[in-house]
């Protein structure tokens, strides 16, 4: 039986552990050997055999403020993290976006001798260009899920790959299977999307809630809206906010999982900004942008977006604004309704969104992102080995 290879894997949010769950399962498919997978990540991960140390539940936090918090865990971890990784000697450290931490794992984990490879390239490209050089000084293989992320890396000696977006994948695929029966009511179905960490969940939540008896009233209660949440740790949580919340919609369900189902069913959606806005761009799901951090985040991101025209996904890859954004003061019940009222009332404004999402999409590859990844991974351990076999 030939040797396993060993692959030291790291996700620390949702959405990055669906992305490396499907990694994993492309590597074991392609791997002529046994494959190993150990590191920290979520469910996904787990389900596809890998021995995590901690769960995304724990990792997944973001903003200054909540950061500052969970700081002396995050250490802890960190430290564990580097001496687990030592001790296990993987051929190959793989860390899967969550750039804070990630890349300064793969950074200590160059500097002792092992191979590195980062799958989601950071988006320093928006606004961290400074960073490249030294991105590329301890990183060997940079797996790029967008088309023009490539050329930034250009003048180093990293070698950065385009191989597709894995949403692409997975919007197949939930457009393939049967369509689940989701609690709607009334004419207009409206998706609430309030992030997967805790933080944004009880900063976000409220003002969604908030818009949603607003757009109510505007839709004569011809409406229902409904909150996918990612894990039952994060539906508690939500189910908490709503029942201490004084105003709530007269049809309101929470649910969890099946985002991606429910925003190709949904008329419109409101989403806070990360990944799940680039899904409903797939969906063709009209849908507004909003953020809402707390006041040292926010301060801190101004400074360093300072010049960046746009903070959702799509509306960078479409290089204009197909998504509305709202973002911290003007995050507003009132707006937020009010353009929901739009992309369901507007026959015309509706047309010509869901015609710039298809043309945003045509530009994130065909499909097949994860195995394109896997390829490029075992082709990159078998270059690196029969190199060192050389050098030898």
């Amino acid at each position: 039986m030939k040797k396993p290879l060993k692959i030291y894997i790291c996700a620390g949010e949702v959405s990055g552990d669906m992305h490396a769950a499907a990694l994993m399962a492309a590597l074991r498919s392609s791997s002529h050997a046994p494959v190993e997978f150990r590191g920290f990540g979520g469910d996904a991960m787990a389900a596809e055999g890998a021995e995590l140390l901690y769960h995304t539940d724990q990792t997944g936090v973001c903003g200054i403020t909540p950061v500052l918090m969970e700081l002396p865990f995050l250490l802890r971890m960190i430290k564990h993290i580097k001496a687990d990784m030592l001790a296990w000697q993987p051929d190959v450290l793989l860390t899967v976006d969550y750039p804070g931490m990630n890349l300064r794992l793969a950074k200590f984990a160059h500097a002792h001798g092992l191979r590195t490879i980062h799958y989601i390239c950071p988006q320093v490209w928006a606004w961290h260009r400074s960073r490249i050089p030294k991105i590329a000084k301890f990183l060997d293989l940079l797996l790029c899920i967008f088309p023009f992320e490539p050329e930034h890396f250009a003048a180093t000696k990293l070698k950065a790959i385009f191989t597709g977006h894995p949403l692409v994948d997975r919007i197949l695929e939930t457009r393939a299977e049967p369509h689940p029966r989701f609690p709607w009511q009334g004419q207009f179905k409206i998706a609430l999307l309030p992030g997967s960490r805790a933080g944004e969940i009880t900063r976000i939540l409220p003002r969604m809630l908030d818009a949603a008896v607003l757009l109510e009233q505007k839709l004569a209660g011809d409406c229902s809206f409904i909150i996918p949440c990612p894990t039952e740790k994060m539906l508690g949580l939500a189910q908490r906010v709503v029942r201490l919340h004084p105003r709530q919609p007269e049809a309101l369900t929470l649910i969890t999982g099946q985002a991606r189902a429910l925003l190709m069913q949904a008329d419109a959606a409101a989403i806070a900004s990360g990944t799940a806005t680039l899904e409903a761009c797939m969906m063709l799901c009209p849908s507004v942008l909003v953020y809402a951090a707390g006041r040292m985040t926010a301060v801190a991101a101004r400074l360093l977006v300072r010049g960046v025209r746009h903070l959702g996904l799509a509306n960078i890859i479409a290089g204009q604004e197909i998504m509305p954004e709202l973002l911290q003061e003007e995050f507003t019940p009132q707006k937020l309704a009010e353009h929901l009222h739009q992309f369901i009332t507007n026959p015309t404004l509706r047309a010509q969104t869901i015609a710039n999402l298809q043309a945003t999409n045509a530009l994130l590859g065909s499909g097949q992102a994860a195995e394109r990844s896997a390829a490029a991974i075992l082709d990159f351990m078998t270059t690196k080995s029969h190199s060192n076999h050389v050098k030898s």
